[in-house]
């Protein structure tokens, strides 16, 4: 690598000079390579140690010039090959150009000059990525690739220097954080420390201080732990640790990760020293933070952001805080918690300009809104950059959001946003839901119906009398504080939200302003004001569809608050079912969850159906992320949090309900539903309040007061029913006695202890009581506490994956659990690294969290044949990789390119644990199409056309035998109608619905799983058989016993040809009896050629052309697998070359001479222009007794294969720890050769 020429005073030091001309010098670092002794030991330590640029280039190239002392540094190189390209470049191009300078100072001014043209040419074509990266960064990641063997693909995400504390000793080294792996590197005094960890493989990952590891990292996977330390700065970098973790986390939980990883955004500016994908991540991290504490779409991104003040009217005063711009909001945050809160779209600002600066107010802004609403801020310290990017993104800001409805964003399973007119194919059916309300002008959906323009509740009070009790007054009183609060801080989007808000919302919103506020508090607002139209459209696009969601959303509509009189009707149950279908078209990785449908009938009493639609949205895709996917990942994160929660707040309860199991038995139908199961309706309503405005730290306050205040009484209990018992009992009597809607029962069963009525519990008192006793917690501690949490359950999550795969699998494969689970685990490792690394295939397809555990994780050709190599016990040289491909066809049934864990176990299976038969089928069917692919057999079609001339009309997948039993059975019925034609018409119609209940029984029949017998394999022609013979003479080519081998199949082969000769004969003669009065289609025999000698014994000339193409074939083989050997190896092996081509040809011997001694030697040239025999060929059946009449064939196929050491050998390759002096000795080896 060139690089900008610098000054270099001291050459010699810590270098080695290797070649050398009058104007350049080639030098190694000490340390580098062999020898170098105690000082290269030394040096080599301070290059790991030391974060210097030599430390990454072993290799340079000096410029000098005559006796000057002074060099200049013109290249350099992290390998020798590197490093003499450019060697040999400058001794082409330049030597006998700098001979004709006479001066030394225009020598030096020419090399310089020639080397930053050569700079700026290479600068023109390299990437923006690189460009944007300093030289530094690009030279650590370089370093990175070649010490841990990463492709071009894994990105260097930033490299921090550190400590590995190996036992009691802490070796300093660097760490390498990518996108995929933690990687790290130590030399010291001569001793390499390497460690490379899939980022998939963390179950946990901890910031502590002990006294053995002061400050440490702790990085734990399943069998190790790993601690790191003496950081610069250790919070930067285990902020980035865990957010690298938690992306490996979503690629494991669904393909979200796969996708976004490789198109992050790119940077605004550079920073010296820091790789463009850090600032992406860093940027990401802040977006992250942003959208939640405004509860804003995931599509919006942060502009950036500005210390400032904003005049509050209410307060009259100016509060301090933070001002944040997006491409959509403006949003105002106060530095002291919970004082104001601001959010403005851009869609309502009307005006922004600058207003007067003076003393007192210093560098306003004045925004205005279009409902006449004003902010100002001041003390801001960039005002006109603020206030171009504000008027650039109102400029960017459409005045029609969403009016066209023909292109409706919907969420793939992916979690990635796109643009849909129509379901997708695999949520298509032909068979439509039945409609079960009149549709207007055809759409399910209009503003006719009572739901799209109010709440069920509304619905059903409208006719009920006024009431005056004293309820219906507090309840009143409730509307009019919330309407004082609406005229002093705002109504709508642009509301200040302040302490007062969370006063009101905890005393309880009014019924009549429930929906508003839930939608406000929500943000599912402006995601609504932002798409009109778009619910209506949607569920015209997924009402009559079906699909599984759709199934489990009719199984389960009457099971939703059936115990309320608005879902006891068709109206409710309608509404219901369009706005579930709606969001299961919308989003089909989430589809339909239970318990979604509990909350969405709640939010219908309340809310429009369109307001309920986007509400659900809120809930399922921000408020409660992962909540309601396929595997309720985010409620058992939650549960973890709520575990960890109660062992902080209440310790001993914690240690008694652990062992009695009941926190994580009770928390999941708590959290996935609001308390909407488990508490009268009335009161967990409420509850649903708080949570809209305060998020998911409610329910975790809320949960752990009702721990505590049964907390002595669970203290008693002894075992998990009687703790059940007592939650169950004091959920059921939480009551709301300011409720003025008619009391709804409660349909959970009466838990009460004798005759003594329970004891009912205020939800006001319990809300207020968890405010008073956990209030402390803190949104930003939860969510670290998730992070923690959501490592501990995915990978919980995969073993439980893992352990179903392998049961599943067990009983039809020949493997133990534990071979099976490694298998397993280098199964998906590889599917993963296929994810990440880049395929043919897109990560959609290669992983469907919602197929069965078995089918999810698929690899493709190219990674099947990295397993095949390292696993396969049928080592073939070269030909491995073509024999891989053979059994990766024959495995994929379906033909989509991918095969999956269990395709993969059985063909492992056959060769490892079956015996001598089950191998040589499997081996016999790799040479069979549709493992041999027309390229490698030409012929095969021809040969199989000629088989089946006799069954035109049958499939060819039926065997022979199966051909002439459907024969039997139809000739039988066509007598049986023929002798029935004269009887009575009443005796036909019975035989008619006879034979077609006989017909389906026969269909039923041939469905039905059979296992393969020998004679149903198909018979192989010659073509396919030379193919057979190459793979077994490669097999042998590394076995002790590979002259006894090449012997053996020799005498096979020859045997086999004559086999199919014979059979030739028998075959031609039973065509032409049954041909006589139609045309032959069989291909006509191989022309013999005039120097043929007669047949002899049943051997004639056509089978001498077949062995002449067997032996070429084979000599082919040969060559194939021959290693590349000097002159002296050469001549050593040449007393032995006559035994390896042993087997070559017998073209120019008859059969009769063949012998089970004979040894086939020279190729008759007389057969070399031989074409294939089409009519030859042989039985699998064949094919096995040849083999066993040789002792050593059936001793190679019948021993068991080393599979343990292959497995160790694969699981070596991911070791922590390796001893070498350098990682460039195998270099030097190869150039001093």
């Amino acid at each position: 690598m060139w690089i900008t020429p610098e000054e270099v005073l001291l050459a010699n030091a810590l270098w080695v000079s290797e070649r050398a001309n009058p104007f350049f010098i080639l030098q190694r670092r000490k340390g580098h390579g062999k020898g170098g002794g105690i000082t290269g030991l030394l040096v080599g330590t301070l290059d790991v140690v030391l974060d210097s640029s030599a430390r990454v280039a072993p290799y340079r190239i000096l410029h000098q010039t005559g006796d000057s002392q002074i060099f200049w540094s013109i290249a350099c190189g992290s390998s020798r090959k590197e490093i003499t390209g450019d060697w040999e470049w400058l001794e082409a191009n330049l030597l006998q150009t700098l001979s004709i300078f006479d001066n030394d100072d225009d020598i030096t001014t020419f090399v310089k000059g020639k080397i930053s043209g050569i700079i700026a040419e290479e600068n023109k074509s390299k990437q923006s990525q690189e460009d944007e990266d300093s030289s530094k960064f690009r030279e650590a990641e370089l370093k990175m690739r070649k010490l841990f063997g990463m492709p071009d693909e894994e990105k260097l995400v930033n490299y921090y220097s550190c400590s590995y504390w190996k036992g009691r000793v802490p070796r300093q080294g660097w760490v390498y954080l990518s996108i995929n792996h933690l990687c790290f590197y130590s030399f010291l005094l001569g001793k390499e420390v390497t460690l490379v960890i899939q980022w998939t493989d963390v179950t946990q990952l901890e910031k502590n201080a002990t006294l053995l590891f002061p400050e440490s990292v702790r990085v734990s996977t399943r069998s190790t732990e790993h601690y790191f330390s003496m950081f610069l700065n250790i919070n930067d970098t285990f902020k980035l640790m865990e957010q690298l973790a938690n992306m490996a986390m979503r690629q494991l939980l669904d393909n979200e990760g796969f996708a976004v990883d490789r198109s992050l955004p790119k940077p605004c500016k550079t920073l010296k020293n820091v790789s463009t994908l850090k600032r992406d991540l860093d940027a990401r991290a802040k977006n992250e933070r942003y959208r939640a504490l405004f509860r804003l779409t995931q599509d919006e991104r942060l502009d950036g952001h500005t210390d400032c003040t904003l005049w509050t009217p209410f307060a009259k005063m100016h509060i301090v805080g933070q001002l944040f711009v997006s491409n959509n909001y403006i949003c105002f945050a106060s530095r002291e918690e919970d004082l104001c809160q601001l959010i403005i779209p851009l869609r309502e600002v009307s005006i922004v300009e600058k207003a007067d600066s003076s003393s007192v107010l210093p560098c306003p802004v004045s925004i205005s809104t279009k409902n006449k609403m004003n902010f100002l801020f001041a003390n801001l310290k960039d005002r006109d950059f603020l206030v171009q990017r504000i008027s650039d993104f109102l400029q960017r800001t459409p005045d029609r959001l969403w009016s066209d409805s023909n292109h409706l964003p919907l969420i793939s399973p992916s979690g990635c946003s796109g643009l849909s007119s129509s379901l997708p194919p695999h949520l298509t059916s032909s068979s439509p839901l039945t409609a079960r309300e009149p549709c207007q002008g055809g759409r399910h959906y209009h503003l006719g119906l009572p739901t799209a323009t109010q709440g069920l509740l509304k619905i059903y009070q409208k006719d009920a009398p006024e009431d005056l009790g004293p309820k219906a007054t507090k309840e009143k009183m409730k509307e009019e504080s919330w309407n004082i609060h609406f005229f002093e801080f705002g109504r709508g989007v642009c509301m200040y939200r302040t302490s007062k808000t969370r006063e009101l919302v905890l005393n309880g919103i009014p019924e009549s302003l429930r929906g508003e506020l839930w939608l406000l508090f929500s943000g599912a607002q402006n995601e609504m004001a932002t798409h009109p139209g778009y619910y209506g459209d949607l569920v015209e696009q997924a009402m009559g569809r079906c699909s599984l969601a759709t199934e489990e959303i009719e199984r389960d509509l009457h099971r939703s608050m059936p115990e309320h009189r608005a879902f006891q009707n068709e109206m409710g149950i309608a509404a219901l079912r369009r706005v579930l279908t709606a969001y299961a078209h919308r989003n089909p990785g989430i589809g339909y969850c239970q318990a979604m449908n509990i909350v969405t009938s709640v939010l219908l009493l309340y809310c429009t159906e369109e307001e309920a639609f986007w509400l659900l949205v809120a809930l399922c895709e921000r408020m409660l992320p992962d909540y309601y996917n396929t595997r309720v990942v985010g409620a058992l994160v939650d549960q973890g949090v709520f575990e960890e929660l109660t062992r902080e707040c209440l310790p001993l309860l914690y240690e008694h309900m652990q062992d009695l199991g009941v926190i994580s038995t009770i928390s999941l139908s708590w959290f996935l539903t609001l308390f909407l199961s488990v508490m009268p309706f009335d009161s967990a309503v409420l509850l649903v309040d708080c949570f809209f405005y305060e998020g998911i730290k409610v329910i975790f306050q809320v949960a752990l007061a009702v721990l505590h205040d049964n907390m002595e009484t669970l203290l008693g209990c002894n075992d998990e029913g009687e703790a059940m018992t007592i939650l169950g009992r004091y959920l059921d009597n939480v009551v709301n006695k300011q409720t003025v809607s008619p009391p709804i029962p409660h349909l959970h069963a009466l838990l009460t202890s004798g005759d003594e009525p329970p004891p009912e519990i205020d939800i006001f008192e319990l809300i207020k009581s968890s405010y008073e006793k956990f209030g402390s917690l803190r949104s930003d501690v939860i969510e670290k506490m998730r992070f923690t949490q959501r490592l501990k359950v995915i990978q919980s999550l995969e073993d439980t994956a893992k352990r179903s795969v392998v049961r599943a699998i067990m009983t039809e494969s020949a493997f133990s659990i534990e071979e099976l689970e490694d298998l397993y685990c280098l199964f998906k490792a590889k599917h993963i690294r296929s994810c990440y690394w880049g395929s043919s295939s897109t990560a959609a397809e290669r992983h469907d969290p919602s197929l069965p555990y078995l089918e999810q994780y698929r690899i493709d050709l190219g990674q099947f044949s990295q397993l095949f190599g390292a696993l396969g016990p049928w080592e073939c040289g070269v030909h491995t990789v073509t024999l891989a491909a053979r059994l990766f066809r024959l495995l994929d049934k379906n033909k989509d390119g991918l095969i999956n864990f269990k395709e993969f176990v059985t063909g492992l299976s056959g060769m490892y644990h079956g015996d001598m038969t089950e191998k040589l089928k499997l081996l016999y069917k790799l040479h069979l199409p549709p493992a041999l692919c027309p390229e490698e057999a030409e012929s095969a079609l021809e040969a199989a056309q000629f088989f089946t001339d006799d069954t035109p009309q049958e499939s060819p997948f039926l065997s022979d035998l199966d051909f002439l039993a459907q024969q039997e059975v139809t000739s039988g019925e066509e007598d049986k109608d023929a002798g029935d034609d004269n009887g009575d018409g009443e005796d036909k119609k019975e035989e008619k619905v006879k034979d077609y209940k006989y017909y389906l029984r026969m269909w039923a029949k041939e469905n039905e799983p059979r296992k393969e017998s020998i004679k149903d394999i198909p018979r192989m022609n010659q073509e396919q058989f030379i193919e057979l013979c190459k793979t077994l003479y490669n097999m042998f080519s590394q076995d002790p016993l590979e002259q006894e081998l090449y012997h053996a199949i020799a005498t096979v082969a020859s045997l086999l040809l004559r086999i199919g000769e014979v059979g030739k004969k028998f075959t031609n003669n039973g065509s032409k009896k049954t041909d006589t009065n139609t045309p032959t289609q069989a291909p006509a025999p191989a022309p013999l050629l005039p120097d043929a000698e007669p047949e002899k014994e049943g051997c004639t000339g056509e089978g001498a052309s077949g062995q002449s193409q067997v032996c070429k074939a084979l000599a082919e083989a040969q060559l194939e697998t021959s290693p590349q050997q000097t002159s002296d190896e050469e001549a050593k092996e040449d007393d032995t070359s006559v035994s390896s081509y042993s087997m070559v040809s017998a073209g120019s011997l008859q059969c009769e001479d063949l012998t089970d001694d004979t040894v086939l030697i020279g190729c008759g040239e007389q057969r070399r222009g031989s074409v294939m025999d089409g009519d030859w060929s042989i039985t699998f059946e064949q094919v096995l007794a040849s083999l066993l009449t040789e002792p050593d064939l059936v001793e190679y196929f019948e021993k068991k294969g080393g599979y343990q050491v292959k497995i160790a050998a694969c699981k070596a390759q991911r070791g922590v720890e390796r001893q070498t002096s350098s990682s460039s000795d195998h270099e030097l080896a190869q150039h001093s050769v």
